[in-house]
């Protein structure tokens, strides 16, 4: 009979890495990083430049002084970085992206204990920290130069002021104001498609994020076109794949995801339909971050012949 060999969890091994799945949503980011630069122009390439490299030096440093392990090569801070540039303007001061990634990944995850002791998403966290701190220079977003363009509003704030809309072929492509990585649908489905075959994401936390805000403004709303715009503008596609998919700042269960994503939805609904601020959906991320452990504590799967 061979040997009973008892050893401490866990029994089940895996050869992914944190390295390897932060180069998978690296990779994933890429198309929208391109489009984005191809849209709007250098200024998009300066800030995401800015906001990678600062995020990744911050880190590096903080190791260095406190003489902690260094921890750069998971590429996480790169990730969190190049996230937290897609989400700003094309046309943002520089010094406010490099404000905004030593932020976000200093205070957010480095002061916590590093990747995996974070209590919230460092990229959305340092976007509404940095839209706090320099809301006249961080609101609203940038307009394409490949283009002519008349509008002088984003398409959320087109949404709420009753003005002129751009075509649902210009808002996939990309062709009106925005965040640099979010105007650009097509780029971001190529992302989502890319993590969803490596089985990086589940395919359901993005779905149930969109359809709760598209299902509800439908019902608020009775506007199917005004719905599908609430989508299509603004972060919530880019914040779908990208952001309430990241695996620190979200419940481990699978039914915790889907509550997540359920709730994120619909404080997005709340903060646009009843708020005066148009956009809503970080805000929605840090509010159930915070939630988080909870949602993951009440649907925990009870061990066999255990108690809850």
């Amino acid at each position: 009979m061979n040997k009973l060999i008892v050893s401490s969890s866990p029994h089940i091994r895996t050869k992914e890495s944190t390295p390897r799945i932060m180069l998978d949503v690296l990779f994933a980011l890429l198309p929208a990083a391109v489009a984005g630069c191809v849209i709007f122009g250098w200024g998009a390439l300066f800030v995401l430049l800015a906001t990678t490299v600062s995020a990744v030096l911050a880190e590096l440093v903080y190791n260095l002084i406190l003489k902690k392990e260094q921890t750069v090569g998971d590429f996480s801070a790169a990730v969190t970085g190049l996230i937290l540039g897609l989400n700003m303007k094309a046309d943002a001061p520089i010094w406010q992206c490099i404000i905004g990634a030593v932020f976000a990944v200093v205070v957010v995850k480095c002061l916590f204990g590093g990747l995996g002791c974070n209590f919230a998403n460092p990229a959305a966290t340092g976007r509404v920290f940095l839209l706090v701190c320099f809301t006249g220079t961080l609101s609203g977003g940038s307009f394409p130069t490949v283009v002519e363009h008349t509008a002088t509003s984003t398409p959320l704030v087109a949404l709420q002021s009753g003005e002129e809309l751009p075509s649902v072929i210009d808002m996939l492509l990309g062709l009106r104001g925005g965040a640099i990585g979010e105007s650009c649908i097509l780029a971001i489905a190529v992302g989502f498609l890319y993590l969803v075959i490596r089985r990086v994401i589940k395919l359901e936390t993005p779905l149930i994020y969109v359809a709760t805000v598209f299902l509800l403004f439908l019902i608020a709303k009775g506007d199917l076109n005004y719905a599908l715009y609430q989508i299509l503008a603004g972060g919530l596609v880019f914040a779908a794949v990208f952001m309430i998919t990241d695996y620190v700042t979200t419940p481990i269960t699978r039914t915790g995801k889907m509550i997540f994503a359920f709730g994120c939805g619909l404080i997005t609904f709340l903060i646009r339909f009843y708020g005066s601020y148009p956009e809503g959906v970080s805000f929605s991320i840090l509010i159930m971050n915070i939630l988080s452990p909870y949602i993951e504590k009440w649907t925990a799967k009870k061990p066999l012949g255990g108690k809850r």
